[in-house]
């Protein structure tokens, strides 16, 4: 076991962050910036799939700030919005999905073949089936829906709804609504546990994070997140689900949290302006944010606790995935 983490630890990794105002993916190794790859307006949402392949969902919905009133923004360019398919060894995009209007945020089927797409406009989840290249399903989920997670064993699809306090949980085979458990004001991500039981919701605006039986598809717990302007937001759970990493964005922080105990144990103060997208590396020593704000990425040692450093990406970066 020592050998494996030690083999982990030596093994060169990538960063990958979605740059929500330069229209690019940055691309990082040994905690540097070593490429930058155009991929579309608005990227956000990035899933690495198989193949050598990463997913990111591109957006011609203007970006509005705080309290900024849609009908104030430009009108959207829907011949903007789909999945641009990055081929990681080459560097660049090499085609393009659908992926509803307005795509934000999505999850892969365990097999590769299917991405779950919320489409914050219209209130949907589109299904799209990556050889065919087109949507296939199109199903009616909450209001503004935004993080879209698939259960570890495939059966389930959890998609967190803005607008609505809720969470749908739609069978993965015939696309019915499975259950609809409240949740805190304004839910933004959903992270399960390694074997599947439980799942975890972030609520920006309840400042909690949010605890589903998956069995049940019911809520059977909260856990406060404290801190001067705590609005939790991206997950990162480790890889052996005994703590949970939550990005508080305008709390400037990410906090631990004991997944056996259902508490904080631990807070990263000061890890940036608004960080966002959160992921860990493969060996779970380093965990990195998306500081829109700033511009950046940051690395906290988490042995340590220390921000090891920042890296300046692009402009706006949103999410970030690692690649082993």
């Amino acid at each position: 076991m020592l050998l494996f983490a030690a083999l982990l630890l030596a093994a060169p990794y990538r960063v990958y962050t979605s740059n929500e105002a330069s229209d690019d993916v940055a691309v990082i190794q040994d905690d540097a910036l070593v490429a930058r790859i155009p991929v579309g307006k608005r990227p956000r949402g990035l899933k690495l799939g198989p193949g050598g392949k990463l997913y990111v969902a591109v957006s011609g919905s203007p970006r509005g700030g705080p309290g900024q009133r849609d009908e104030d923004l430009p009108p959207a360019d829907r011949a903007q919005d789909g999945i641009a398919v990055v081929d990681l060894a080459l560097g660049q995009v090499v085609g393009r999905l659908p992926g509803g209007p307005d795509p934000e945020s999505f999850d892969l089927s365990p097999d590769g073949k299917l991405l779950y797409v919320s489409n914050e406009d219209a209130a949907t989840l589109s299904v799209v089936d990556i050889e065919a290249g087109r949507v296939v399903r199109t199903v009616k989920v909450g209001a503004e829906p935004e993080g879209v997670t698939v259960a570890p064993d495939g059966k389930a699809i959890y998609v967190t709804s803005e607008g609505n306090d809720e969470v749908d949980v739609v069978d993965a085979g015939s696309f019915t609504l499975l259950a609809r458990p409240a949740v805190a004001a304004r839910p933004r991500a959903v992270a399960f546990t390694p074997d599947g039981a439980r799942a975890f919701v972030s609520a920006e605006q309840g400042a909690a994070v949010d605890v589903i039986d998956a069995r049940t598809h019911r809520r059977t717990g909260r856990i406060p997140i404290a801190g001067k302007g705590a609005k939790p937001m991206g997950l990162a759970m480790s890889r052996d689900g005994s703590r949970l990493f939550v990005s508080t964005g305008r709390g400037s922080s990410v906090v631990s949290v004991d997944v056996k105990a259902l508490r904080v144990s631990q807070t990263f103060d000061g890890v940036g302006p608004r960080p966002w997208g959160v992921a860990l590396s493969p060996a779970g020593d380093r965990l990195y944010t998306a500081n829109g704000p700033s511009d950046d990425v940051s690395v906290i040692d988490l042995q340590s606790g220390r921000i090891l450093r920042r890296i300046a990406v692009g402009k706006s970066p949103w999410g970030v995935v690692v690649a082993p």
